[in-house]
C-alpha cells in the first residue's frame, strides 16, 4: 500500500474524507447579521414534490459485497419541483441483528465534498461498533453536486497540478495577480463544465434532500451522524424540520452564526493548536527534523522550510516539484489525525534532504489526487458548496492584504496562506444563496454535539457555540487531539454516543471525555 492510499485509508476510517471546510481550499462569506433565518418558504409535502416523497428506490448490488444502491430523484430547484431533476447516489448495508431494527441511520463523513457513500462502504457499514450496525439499517446519501451525485466538475487532472503548485504567499503584485489568476479560471472552469448544477447545491438542498430521503426509507424521524460539514448539514435538517429530528450526532461541529472571514480565521487557529501539539511531541524525538527545542523554535523552523521550498521547490521524482503551497498542504494533511505524526516527521526529514515525495504524498491525499493524475471531484464540490452558503471572504486582493496581520496572529505558521486560500469566492459565478446565522432549531428532540479540544479543522469553541444555540443541545467533550472525535478510541465517547443511539439518552451536557 503505498503512502497515499494508506493516508487515505486512515482517514476515511476517521471521517477525514469531510474534513475540508471554508480554509484551504477556499473561504465563503463575509461579515453579516447574526440573526434567526427565515423559515423555508415552502411546505415539504406540497403536492408538487409528492411525487418525490412517494417515489419508490430500486435497489440493486452495488458490487462491494455486503451493500445495495440505488438512486434517489430529487427536483433540482425546490423552487421549481416541476421542472429538472437530480439523481443522487444512495447506498445501505442492513441491519445485521439481532434486536429489534430501529430504522435507518444516515451517515456523513463532512466536507462539503467528501462522498458519504464511499464513507459508508468503506468504513461506517462495516467499522461502525457492532451493536448499532446490528439496530440500524446504515444508509448513506452522496449530495448533490458530490462524487456520484451529479458531480460538479471544475478542472482536468493536469490544470489541477498547475492549480494546487500556484504560490498562495505572494510576495509581489505579480504573484498576487497570478493568485487572483488562478482563483478566477477555477471558477470558470466550474461554471464551463458544471453550470446547471453550479447554483443548487448549498447545504439547504442537501438536507431537503435528506428529508426525502427519510421518508422514502419509511422513517418518520430523521437518525443520523455528521462528522465535520456534516454538523452544518445536520443542523440545517434540524433547523428547515425540527419535528422530524430522530437522534441526531453532530461530530466536530462548526458554528453557523459565523462568517466565512471568521470561520477561516478560526480555523486557521485550529491548525496552529494541531501543530503545536505535533510539535511537542517532535521535539521530545532525537531525530525531530523541526530541532529538539521549544515548540516556539519549532514552528520558527517549520516558517523557515515553507520560505526555503518557497525560494527553491524540492524535487519529487516526477513532474511535479514541492514548493511552498504543496508542501503547506501536506503538512496541514497530517495535522488531522495525529496517527499521521509519524509520517509527517519522516517526510519533512526528506524534504530538508532534498527529496519532496512525501510531502507531496501527503498533498496529494488531502487533494484526493490519484498515481494516475486524476483527481476525486472533493475540491470542486468543497468550493462550490462553500461559495452558495455564505458572502465571500473577501470583495478583492487588497481585502486580503488587510487580514493578513489577523490569520498570522491565529497562526504565525499558517496563516498567509491560509488568508489568501479564502480569496476563491471573490470570484464565484452563482451568487450565495445563504448567510451566517444561529440555528436553534425550536422543538426538535434532544441532539448531541461533539466537540475536540485540540481539533484543528472544527475548533472546540465551534461545538461550545453549536451546542448553546440549538434550544436541545447537548455538548459532549472529547479532550484530545485530532478531527473528530466518535470511533477515535476513547471508550467515554464511543459509549456515550452509542448509547444516545441504541437509547435515544444522550449523555448529560457538558460531559467530558479523554
Amino acid at each position: 500500500m503505498d503512502s497515499r492510499r494508506l493516508l487515505r485509508t486512515t482517514a476515511t476510517a476517521l471521517a477525514a474524507a469531510g474534513l475540508i471546510l471554508s480554509g484551504c481550499s477556499g473561504g465563503s462569506g463575509a461579515a453579516a447579521p447574526r440573526t434567526a433565518a427565515p423559515a423555508p418558504s415552502f411546505a415539504p409535502e406540497a403536492p408538487k414534490l409528492k411525487k418525490y416523497y412517494e417515489q419508490k428506490l430500486k435497489w440493486r448490488d452495488c458490487g462491494v459485497e455486503g451493500f445495495q444502491c440505488a438512486t434517489l430523484r430529487a427536483p433540482l430547484d425546490y423552487a421549481k419541483p416541476d421542472g429538472e431533476e437530480v439523481e443522487l447516489a444512495v447506498s445501505r448495508a442492513r441491519a445485521t441483528g439481532p434486536g429489534k431494527r430501529l430504522g435507518s441511520l444516515l451517515v456523513n463523513p463532512g466536507g462539503p465534498g467528501g462522498s458519504a457513500v464511499g464513507y459508508l462502504q468503506g468504513y461506517a457499514g462495516i467499522g461502525y461498533p457492532a451493536p448499532v450496525r446490528a439496530r440500524y439499517d446504515m444508509v448513506a446519501v452522496d449530495p448533490r453536486g458530490v462524487a456520484r451525485s451529479a458531480p460538479v466538475e471544475c478542472l482536468t487532472g493536469p490544470q489541477m497540478d498547475t492549480y494546487t503548485q500556484v504560490d498562495q504567499t505572494p510576495d509581489d503584485t505579480a504573484e498576487v495577480n497570478a493568485l487572483s489568476a488562478a482563483f478566477k479560471d477555477f471558477a470558470a472552469g466550474c461554471e464551463k463544465r458544471s453550470g446547471k448544477v453550479l447554483p443548487h447545491v448549498s447545504t439547504v438542498e442537501a438536507a431537503r434532500d435528506m428529508d426525502v430521503l427519510r421518508a422514502v426509507l419509511g422513517d418518520g424521524k430523521l437518525t443520523y451522524v455528521g462528522a465535520s460539514y456534516g454538523t452544518f448539514l445536520g443542523a440545517t435538517y434540524a433547523e428547515l424540520f425540527p419535528d422530524r429530528v430522530g437522534r441526531l450526532v453532530l461530530d466536530g461541529a462548526m458554528d453557523p452564526s459565523l462568517s466565512a472571514l471568521d470561520l477561516n480565521r478560526d480555523q486557521t487557529g485550529g491548525f496552529e493548536t494541531a501543530f503545536r501539539a505535533f510539535a511537542a511531541d517532535c521535539v521530545r524525538k532525537p531525530d525531530c527534523p523541526l530541532g529538539t527545542g521549544s515548540v516556539a523554535a519549532a514552528g520558527e523552523a517549520m516558517k523557515k522550510f515553507f520560505r526555503d521550498v518557497d525560494a527553491k521547490p524540492v524535487p519529487t521524482g516526477e513532474g511535479r516539484e514541492l514548493g511552498e503551497s504543496l508542501a503547506t498542504t501536506g503538512v496541514i494533511a497530517a495535522m488531522y489525525d495525529e496517527g499521521a505524526w509519524p509520517q509527517l516527521r519522516e517526510a519533512l526529514a526528506q524534504a530538508r534532504g532534498g527529496e519532496g515525495s512525501g510531502l507531496l504524498a501527503l498533498a496529494d491525499s488531502y487533494y484526493e489526487r490519484e498515481t494516475d493524475g486524476t483527481y476525486a471531484n472533493l475540491m470542486f464540490a468543497n468550493a462550490a458548496v462553500n461559495c452558495l452558503d455564505l458572502p465571500p471572504a473577501y470583495r478583492d486582493a487588497a481585502a486580503v492584504e488587510k487580514a493578513v496581520p489577523s490569520f498570522e496572529k491565529a497562526s504565525p505558521v499558517f496563516g498567509a496562506g491560509l488568508a489568501w486560500a479564502a480569496l476563491n469566492c471573490t470570484y464565484w459565478p452563482a451568487p450565495p444563496t445563504g448567510r451566517p446565522h444561529r440555528i436553534t432549531a425550536e422543538g426538535a428532540a434532544p441532539i448531541l454535539v461533539v466537540g475536540t479540544t485540540r481539533d484543528p479543522a472544527t475548533p472546540y469553541h465551534w461545538a461550545q457555540s453549536l451546542a448553546d444555540q440549538l434550544s436541545s443541545g447537548s455538548l459532549l467533550t472529547y479532550e484530545g487531539d485530532g478531527h473528530t472525535a466518535y470511533g477515535r478510541g476513547s471508550d467515554c465517547i464511543d459509549t456515550a454516543i452509542n448509547t444516545y443511539l441504541l437509547e435515544g439518552t444522550p449523555p448529560a451536557d457538558g460531559k467530558r471525555c479523554s
